[in-house]
């Protein structure tokens, strides 16, 4: 197959070529077929076919397909390319309109590139800038996106010391949020150039200050820097001035003496203290009201809003893995932070407003902090799940998981987790279910012993007739009788003419078996009252013909049958799951065995017993 597939691709004619390509393409993720094409200088074929520059389209992207898959095998060393391949490949990525396939595979083998060779990364670096990368970020197919920041990823952990900090700056930029230079662009339909893109890093720089270079690196704790920022958050909230020489804290700061100790430590460094600054500044009324209130408070319920920031960015950093390497084995996309300039900013902005909101619902005090916090962590990962498509999509999501919906859904949870699946909650289930059955019969012969009101149907018409019926309070006869009106209350047992004992019932029957169901008129204009209708079979062969689902349960019930009917079967699943709940109350956090514990032996003797004479 091999050796065909190397001459088929050659063919003149582009029908046989591109069927070729993708045979080769689907047959490449086999080694033994990927060793067998390589042995016969496949790789080098493929290479010229791309450098030659006559394929395009579907041509082409079968064949960077079957590329990407045989090297993935690891057969074949990155360093044997030479430079105008690299160039090809870069050509395609910097191309304004290429074809989604084709972007996708040159975007993955630069990627590839960079990470398996230091001498291709120095050649792919004089290929791509990192303003060429940017316009496929603005695009909204996620695999594009994704393969971009995975290509910026591998320029950053490739890069020289002396250079890595221009690619953190960067690193956060792409992660985080599109540019203000980006968003002029997609607004004004304009291509980047090289002068937006020298815009574009100035004003990254000034914007987010080399965020990820401050939270690898510990700052001085004495830094004027961190401390003039702290009296502008003050200044914010109370509108004074502040001595600058006065360290003390009104944010409940963990370092009261000197906050500034409090942002050394990494994750999340200074990273916190722009969220604070920027949640101040962008946010001022959000920042002013949470400060303020937590501040004027005389009992032991306010929130720390400097500690509760510094945990809140750490554990956000945690949430996203920012400061971790990239990794194959996770696929999480996060359409919402390419939809903001500054995304990150904004995200904890929406979570500091959440974890003050929970605060509150829990009324908590300092000492509960850590239980707030793990609430709120598991606010915001629930929210993400569902991959919002905006802020503000999840800011909407967020206001549906308040305190109390939490504590619904572990309660939830709870019950479905293995532990409730084990052999001893199974048995207490069955244990328990025939007693929740007869409490259910019992309901059901209450509600006949209490009687109904029936509208008569017609194979005609609905006529304005009525009829009651009703089981005695002994449970052997039922009485029933025809009315003028329906009744205000109960219809007593002795105004009821006819009189049908249970004994002579033969059976029940519902549904389209019922008599009055059969008839195609009844059936034709009564079709919403099909599933609710049932008739009594007694002597004679007569019917007593009904419309009502409880009273289908009731005399089955009545006369020693199993009760069906969906609503019986939703009272047993909601009063069983209550009575288990009840009954598992006392056991929360304590480990259910599987088998139980063992019978001790008989004592050698019963000696211990008292001797009642």
């Amino acid at each position: 197959m091999a050796q065909q597939l190397h001459e088929r691709i050659q063919s003149s004619s582009m029908d046989m070529k591109l069927d070729a390509l993708k045979d080769l393409a689907n047959s490449s993720r086999d080694i033994t077929f990927a060793q067998e094409f390589i042995n016969l200088d496949g790789i080098s074929l493929l290479t010229q076919m791309v450098e030659s520059g006559t394929d395009f389209g579907d041509l082409l992207s079968f064949t960077l397909t079957a590329f990407v898959e045989l090297m993935d095998h690891g057969i074949v060393s990155w360093d044997t390319f030479s430079v105008a391949f690299i160039k090809k490949i870069a050509s395609y990525v910097c191309k304004a309109a290429m074809d989604t396939a084709v972007l996708q595979r040159s975007l993955a083998i630069l990627e590839s590139m960079v990470l398996n060779s230091q001498d291709l990364y120095q050649k792919v670096a004089q290929e791509i800038t990192i303003g060429q990368l940017i316009p496929h970020l603005q695009g909204t197919d996620q695999d594009i996106q994704t393969y971009t920041i995975a290509v910026i990823n591998a320029l950053f952990l490739k890069a020289p010391e002396e250079k890595r900090q221009v690619h953190a700056m960067f690193s956060i930029c792409l992660k985080f949020s599109f540019s203000l230079v980006c968003q002029n662009v997609i607004r004004s339909n304009k291509p980047i150039n090289d002068e937006m893109a020298h815009q574009l890093y100035v004003l990254q720089v000034l914007t987010f200050n080399l965020l990820e270079d401050r939270m690898m690196t510990k700052m001085d704790p004495q830094d004027q820097a961190q401390r003039d920022i702290i009296f502008e958050l003050r200044r914010i909230a109370f509108d004074v001035e502040c001595d600058s020489n006065n360290s003390g804290s009104i944010e409940n700061w963990s370092n009261h003496v000197n906050p500034a100790v409090d942002f050394t430590q990494i994750p999340p460094g200074m990273l916190a203290l722009d969220n604070m600054l920027y949640f101040a500044r962008h946010h001022q009324d959000a920042y002013i009201r949470i400060v303020l209130e937590n501040s004027s408070r005389e009992d032991k319920h306010e929130c720390p809003f400097g500690r509760s920031s510094i945990e809140l960015t750490k554990m956000l950093c945690e949430i996203l893995k920012v400061g971790e390497l990239p990794s194959e084995n996770c696929h999480d996309f996060h359409p919402m932070f390419f939809t903001h300039d500054r995304s990150f900013e904004e995200f904890f902005c929406i979570c500091i407003q959440l974890l003050n909101k929970t605060w509150k619902e829990m009324r908590a005090t300092s000492e509960d902090f850590n239980k707030v916090m793990q609430v709120v962590k598991e606010q915001i990962t629930r929210a993400l799940t569902i991959k919002p498509n905006s802020l503000d999509q999840f800011k909407s999501r967020l206001q549906n998981l308040s305190y109390t919906e939490i504590l619904k859904l572990r309660q939830s949870e709870r019950m479905n987790q293995e532990d409730f699946q084990s052999r001893p909650i199974l048995e207490l289930r069955e244990k328990i279910q025939p007693e929740i059955m007869e409490l259910i019969k019992q309901q059901r012969l209450n509600r006949l012993c209490e009687g109904t009101c029936f509208r008569k149907i017609s194979s005609r018409r609905r006529q304005d007739k009525f009829w009651y019926c009703r089981l005695s309070p002994n449970h052997k006869v039922l009485h029933y009788g025809d009315l003028e009106e329906s009744p205000q209350g109960e219809v007593p047992h002795d105004s009821l003419q006819d009189k049908l004992p249970v004994a002579d019932i033969k059976a029940v029957v519902t549904g389209k078996d019922c008599p009055h169901m059969k008839e195609k008129g009844a059936l034709k204009q009564n079709k919403e009252l099909l599933e609710l209708a049932f008739s009594v079979l007694y002597e004679s062969d007569e019917y007593l013909n009904f419309i009502y689902c409880v009273w289908t349960d009731g005399l089955n019930a009545l006369l020693g049958k199993e009760m069906t009917s969906e609503f019986t079967r939703s009272d047993m699943d909601t009063l069983l799951n209550m009575e288990m709940k009840l009954r598992l109350l006392d056991l929360e956090n304590i480990q259910i065995p599987e088998v139980p514990p063992p019978i001790p032996k008989e004592p050698s003797n019963y000696d211990f017993v008292y001797d009642c004479n």
